[in-house]
């Protein structure tokens, strides 16, 4: 699990989730992947044992909704949160840094792609200017052509040409 998300910190972040809305469980994974830049994302066996946890601390409660149980955050689990402003808003501060920390390193991680891809680039550049100077001349046995390949598009095995056998000794 993410560290931003120590001992208490996702139920926090799960009760201030359902404050803004009743949610299903899957929304509750898609919300904090997002929130995470798709970086992290809980699986379902973080948050139903978490969001039942909850529920049997009377913190939440769920209703039927198309085979769906959709959480709501309850009246005891709103003055919880409200009780923890300061607990979320240092959290969210923590987790801004997390996701800013995570933008950066794929900023890092996206420039050093594309300096290798244009080394990459150049690199074949070279290659083919290279061969164009000398001709793209290359020694090639008689009848084969570039990628092993003879006459009619059969394929050298092995150093031996289709139809022929290796003189055995």
């Amino acid at each position: 699990m993410s560290p931003v998300f120590r001992h208490g910190n996702l139920r926090l972040y799960l009760l201030k989730l359902l404050d803004d809305a009743p949610r299903h469980g899957y929304e509750v994974i898609r919300l904090l992947q997002d929130r995470f830049l798709g970086v992290y994302a809980p699986s379902p066996g973080t948050i139903y044992p978490r969001l039942a946890r909850l529920e049997e601390e009377g913190l939440v409660t769920h209703d039927e909704v198309e085979g769906r149980k959709v959480y709501r955050i309850t009246d005891k689990g709103r003055t919880e949160l409200h009780a923890r402003l300061d607990d979320l808003a240092a959290l969210e501060e923590e987790i801004t840094a997390s996701v800013r920390d995570i933008a950066r390193e794929v900023s890092e991680d996206v420039r050093e792609t594309v300096r290798n891809l244009r080394e990459e680039i150049a690199s074949a550049t070279r290659d083919i200017h290279g061969r164009r100077r000398t001709g793209g001349r290359q020694q090639r046995r008689a009848g084969e052509r570039p990628g092993g390949q003879c006459r009619g598009g059969e394929q050298r095995s092995g150093g031996v040409w289709p139809g022929r056998q290796r003189a055995r000794g």
